[in-house]
């Protein structure tokens, strides 16, 4: 008897069933993992990032968010099987999370599902390929984890988190490449305000010695 492949769910319908089953209660990570199974930690990837893309408001939960993701990356870029800590798996998300998601990134996901396709073959071809870009990742992560009160010092990291998973999880080499664009585009941006804060420290300086 010969078994027909099961297609994978596309991330809209995973936004959607996981509404349907947390609905307006505080759900853990731990039962993310549980329920996206086979593709559990990309997906969870994805989905930690998508906040940060839109102002889904997530008091409190930026680091302990972006910590998450650093540990998932970490494990993949040593090409090791992703693991949560059980303090960090307990992490509540708020109650009408995945509403709140779902109303700012509709339009957005649908768009990624229609364009998301194998491609590039080569850029996913080796398993060391692949954690180099989960290198990416992981220092988009680390950027996201601090709590920088710099306007889209959330927004830039998470783009390069979110384009670089989706590619990771379809073997799309474009959405890589442009995970990495989006990372160096936060790169410059942080250099920019590091030279501003430092040309306008030292104007201080000089008025002060006036």
């Amino acid at each position: 008897m010969v078994r027909l492949a099961v297609k994978p769910r596309k991330l809209s319908e995973e936004l959607a069933a996981l509404h349907h089953r947390a609905g307006e209660r505080a759900v853990t990570l731990r039962e993310l993992i549980y329920f996206l199974r086979g593709r559990a930690y990309m997906l969870l990837i994805i989905l930690l990032a998508l906040p940060f893309i839109q102002p889904v408001p997530l008091p409190g939960l930026s680091t302990p968010l972006g910590l998450a993701i650093v540990l998932i990356a970490l494990r993949l870029s040593l090409g090791q099987r992703p693991w949560l800590p059980k303090k960090i798996q307990r992490l509540k998300l708020p109650a009408g999370f995945f509403g709140k998601l779902i109303t700012f990134t509709e339009r957005l996901i649908r768009f990624m599902e229609s364009v998301l396709r194998p491609r590039i073959a080569a850029l996913t071809a080796t398993s060391l390929l692949n954690q180099l870009h989960a290198i990416v990742i992981l220092v988009s992560a680390l950027v996201l984890l601090l709590p920088l009160p710099i306007p889209f010092s959330n927004v830039l990291p998470a783009w390069a988190i979110f384009l670089t998973a989706c590619g990771l999880l379809e073997r799309d080499g474009l959405f890589i490449v442009l995970g990495y664009v989006a990372l160096a585009i936060a790169v410059l941006y942080f250099v920019f305000l590091g030279e501003v804060a430092h040309q306008a420290t030292q104007s201080l300086i000089d008025w002060w010695k006036q």
